[in-house]
């Protein structure tokens, strides 16, 4: 696709506050699938390695959180995984940004431009969903220690438990998921700060509400599948959901009004 005439700015120029977002069919979603599996099939090495990579973190928090904790603990930690996703994803942002603009895959340069050129958004970013992460976490022990019983837990006592944890867990996940659905693909696209990526994300999610349940139960289900495969199906389903993510913020989100990154993947058009 080429340049627009906005896609230039002179530093003087005044920025908006927010990007405006395009309206969303509920099933788009599935299309952003579609397109992520097409770069999986085009740079499958690279995906394959990093979302290996990110199972393996996943799996050995979860395994540690099992040997030195307890079962429920482990639970609340791979539903608190929902919040730390998009940071798993970043590189992921970085390989389909290379394919579009048919430049040679590089999974080194994909981390450099991920974790270095764009670290002080990113570490923005990071600390806010840790900060939220450590929350659920707190909030997950508490509603186990006030909700198990001494003499253990009843069939109807679980049913409670789980019924309280899916309630709190959905409030955090769906804070989160709005904060963070389109925002850390805006900042590797655009020279943008945290609070304005946010904000776009904020905003993008509440406008197509339908839309983005889809594709948050997309998530959801792959994750599941994914731990249901002892972590390996991660591998796979995390270059998906991370490529998918990329083509649905450039399918929904219209930052042409900022400007390009001075350097790096995405200071060029792309093909």
């Amino acid at each position: 696709m080429s340049a627009s005439p906005s896609d230039n700015h002179d530093s003087d120029d005044a920025l908006p506050f927010v990007a405006p977002c395009r309206t969303l069919k509920p099933l788009a979603s599935f299309g952003w699938l579609r397109m992520g599996a097409d770069d999986l099939l085009h740079a499958p090495r690279e995906a394959l390695l990093y979302g290996a990579a990110m199972a393996v973190i996943i799996a050995l928090v979860s395994i540690s959180a099992w040997l030195y904790g307890t079962h429920l603990l482990m639970f609340a930690m791979i539903c608190g995984f929902v919040f730390l996703a998009p940071l798993t994803c970043i590189g992921l942002y970085a390989i389909s940004a290379q394919l579009e603009r048919q430049q040679p895959v590089s999974l080194a340069r994909s981390l450099r431009a991920s974790f270095r050129r764009h670290l002080g958004n990113e570490m923005v970013f990071a600390l806010a969903l840790l900060v939220i992460f450590f929350i659920w976490a707190r909030a997950g022990m508490m509603v186990i220690a006030f909700m198990t019983p001494d003499t253990g837990l009843a069939p109807e006592d679980l049913r409670a438990l789980l019924t309280v944890g899916t309630v709190v867990g959905a409030v955090f996940a769906a804070i989160t998921f709005s904060a963070s659905a389109f925002s850390l693909p805006m900042i590797m696209h655009r020279d943008v700060d945290t609070i304005t990526a946010i904000v776009t994300s904020v905003n993008a999610v509440l406008r197509n509400k339908l839309a983005m349940f889809v594709w948050l139960a997309i998530i959801t289900v792959g994750l599941l599948v994914g731990l249901l495969t002892a972590f390996v199906g991660l591998a796979v389903i995390l270059p998906l959901i991370g490529f998918g993510a990329w083509h649905g913020y450039l399918a929904t989100i219209d930052a042409s009004a900022f400007p390009r990154h001075s350097a790096g993947i995405t200071s060029v058009p792309r093909s």
